[in-house]
């Protein structure tokens, strides 16, 4: 018994050695003009799929999901914020996404493959490592249901229908004849507002988590270092710590909650010098993220 522990523990360790050495030696090609190999790329497919189907069953989809309203609405943000990335009947993706690694899929067949909790959570929450990002911070509610629905009409699309019922209000189409229900409206919805505040996570997360996840999806932590808040080693920005112990943020605002909630909504209307862009931030999540860095 002894014998095969230590074998195991040999064996554990020889592995853990071999791991190290396979990532400091930079053995693996991570460009994004090779693909993985296949066993990592099944392997990931399948912790994708898993994953999904996990946790998105917190999430069941409303009963009159599919309704002309819903498609009409979901065909605008797609148009506004998928097409890029994903294409549409006859419709090519960005320059730009036909480089990324992995392509990013077409979603004709999305709901062959995926429920409607599922492409609902997909949408909501992004994938991590693959270019997919969260909705949650910048598409509603009843908008991210809104594209599930119209993912559900996409299959039967042809490319005319397509472009009838995506023609922005101020570019009308040329009639193409008669569609189906689901495809004949002209959609004059838009997605482009800002979410005050995501719809309520189940299970919910703590303040402070909130707090973590909105500097995360503002792209805070991509010039900045801040406490508890996972992100890269950068200096691009100075280090969100004590901002409540200092004289002025930015040299600018005064470090209370309404001065620090000023300043990350719109610090160009404070300084037009300074650096740093205005994001969007709501106001609800301004607060949110000003209570956390004066706490910390």
């Amino acid at each position: 018994m002894k014998a095969a522990l230590a074998a195991g523990a040999a064996a554990g360790v020889l592995g853990a050695a071999g791991a190290a050495a396979f990532v400091w030696f930079g053995v693996y090609d991570v460009s994004a003009t090779g693909p993985h190999l296949q066993p990592v790329h099944s392997l990931l497919e399948i912790a994708l799929q898993r994953a999904v189907q996990h946790r998105a069953d917190a999430h069941p989809p409303p009963r009159d999901l599919i309704t002309r309203e819903r498609v009409t609405q979901g065909a605008a943000c797609f148009r506004d914020r998928c097409v890029a990335c994903h294409g549409a009947p006859g419709v090519a993706p960005e320059s730009f996404a036909l480089g990324m690694q992995p392509v990013p899929s077409s979603l004709v067949e999305a709901t062959r493959h995926w429920r409607p909790q599922d492409l609902y959570w997909i949408t909501r929450n992004g994938i991590k490592m693959s270019g997919m990002p969260a909705w949650e911070y910048r598409l509603e509610e009843g908008e991210l249901w809104a594209v599930v629905a119209f993912l559900d009409a996409l299959p039967l699309m042809t490319p005319d229908q397509y472009r009838t019922l995506t023609a922005p209000p101020e570019n009308p189409p040329v009639p193409v004849g008669k569609t189906g229900d689901a495809v004949q409206m002209r959609t004059t919805a838009r997605c482009d507002g800002i979410v005050d505040a995501p719809a309520p996570l189940s299970p919910p997360l703590a303040t402070v988590e909130l707090a973590q996840r909105a500097f995360r999806q503002h792209g805070c932590t991509a010039c900045h270092t801040i406490p508890g808040v996972v992100g890269p080693d950068t200096s691009n920005g100075p280090r969100l710590s004590g901002l409540a112990g200092r004289d002025r943020i930015g040299g600018k605002a005064h470090p209370t909650e309404d001065g620090l909630t000023a300043w990350i909504r719109d610090p160009q209307a404070i300084d037009a010098h300074n650096a740093m862009p205005t994001l969007g931030v709501s106001e609800t999540q301004a607060r949110l993220m000003a209570r956390y860095l004066l706490a910390h």
